[in-house]
């Protein structure tokens, strides 16, 4: 089995290795190909990879290269994990909307659309470049924003699954809450990529939610950054991310106090490569968990395994909606448990959902489909729209001034512009 990693020069994929080697039973890779053209960072990784793998008994041959055809040449999975315009490109993304009041997120909002603007043509080519090569590889797209690049994927045809870390993180946190082994944790997980809530926690097919907010209800909270009290009125957890729904301004305000989160990931990844090119270091750093993504190579090794081996077992992804949210279109993609085969993955039926969770669903939707026709076709009018209909901007002044920043931050990557 082979497997590519395009991004294979991030700091992160030393995470990813990690998982590759200790779930080798789960996932027995004979070959992986880290491809990056950056070939600096390309050779630290490596270097470091396959020390990895060798410390740990791995049999797998790693290689890496900076030529994408040759990378992916016979691959049965490539998995995506790229930034276009690196941290410096998030930090503009992270920044430049404040100044008009607005949440600065590298996913969400106006830095959300602009990631999707030089991200999603991009991913398109090196897709439609696999396809030409093997065309029945899988892809598994943990580039975000992973909802709308996992859309351009699938509406083009692309044998695709979208993965995000935030469910597997939930869950090994509720397993650890409730001193339990992660794998007896199911989650009734709903929403959009980066817009999701824990419906229900389910133990041997019992709902413990309630118990686990009486109980732990002050922890969830606090690892959420929103009142115990918002928690307990809900019933549900809501993800992280919406904080910037629910306390937008209170986010900004803070955002506004401190360095961007980019400035703070750009530091450590520079103190990361110094230690991926000393030659005695032969395991994942401690240093690499204050790099974000936790637990990224367990999902991915359990969404690239169903894929590959038939399992259909249930794998929480980003997937077409296919009738599943009956208010949303079937081409709509959205995060939720679905079973997971050799034919990609077929969401599972879920519960109706109370109003106060589909309406900021179909908003948000309507938005990521007005943010993938930008990305497509381009256009000043269209980027406006896309930022007039997000819940998050939705005026006419801020669209207009987002736009125009926008467009300003991010010509070099839009050939259009």
């Amino acid at each position: 089995m082979k497997l590519a990693v395009v991004g294979g020069g991030s700091t992160y994929t030393p995470e990813l290795i990690d998982g590759f080697a200790r779930l080798r039973d789960v996932l027995p890779l004979a070959e992986l190909v880290l491809i990056d053209p950056a070939a600096d960072r390309l050779e630290l990784v490596g270097g470091l990879a396959r020390r990895i793998f060798a410390k740990q008994g791995h049999p797998g041959k790693i290689s890496w290269t900076s030529d994408l055809d040759a990378g992916v040449d016979g691959a049965d999975a490539v998995l995506l994990q790229l930034r276009v315009g690196g941290q410096a490109a998030r930090n503009q993304d992270e920044t430049w909307p404040l100044e008009c009041g607005c949440v600065g997120q590298e996913t969400t909002g106006a830095g959300g659309l602009a990631k999707a603007l030089r991200t999603v043509p991009v991913v398109l080519d090196i897709a439609e470049r696999v396809r030409r090569r093997n065309p029945d590889a899988w892809i598994v797209d943990f580039t975000n924003p992973v909802g709308i690049v996992t859309r351009a994927l699938l509406t083009e045809g692309h044998r695709a699954v979208g993965l995000c870390n935030v469910a597997i993180g939930f869950q090994r946190k509720f397993a650890r809450l409730l001193d339990l082994a992660p794998e007896r944790v199911e989650l009734e997980h709903v929403g959009l990529n980066h817009l999701t809530w824990e419906r229900a926690v389910r133990v041997d097919g019992e709902d413990v939610l309630p118990r686990l907010l009486a109980e732990h209800g002050d922890a969830v909270a606090e690892d959420l950054r929103m009142p115990r009290s918002l928690v307990d009125r809900l019933g549900v957890v809501p993800s992280y991310y919406l904080r910037y729904y629910y306390q937008h301004d209170e986010v900004v305000r803070e955002l506004r106090r401190k360095p961007s989160r980019a400035a703070e990931v750009a530091a450590i990844e520079k103190q990361l490569l110094d230690m991926y090119g000393d030659e005695s270091l032969d395991e994942k750093p401690e240093l690499l968990a204050k790099r974000g993504g936790a637990f990224y190579s367990e999902a991915a090794v359990a969404l690239t395994s169903s894929l590959l081996r038939d399992t259909g077992d249930t794998q929480i992804v980003n997937t077409f909606n296919n009738g599943t949210l009956p208010f949303l279109p079937d081409d709509a993609v959205i995060e939720v448990p679905a079973t997971v085969d050799a034919t990609g993955a077929k969401p599972l039926p879920v519960r109706p959902l109370e109003p106060l969770f589909s309406g900021l669903i179909g908003n948000v939707t309507a938005y990521e489909r007005l943010a993938l026709e930008a990305a497509l076709k381009g256009g000043r009018d269209r980027v406006f729209q896309a930022l007039l209909a997000h819940p998050l901007i939705g005026q006419i002044a801020y669209a207009e001034q987002l736009t125009d920043d926008l467009l300003a931050h991010n010509r070099e990557h839009l050939t259009w512009a």
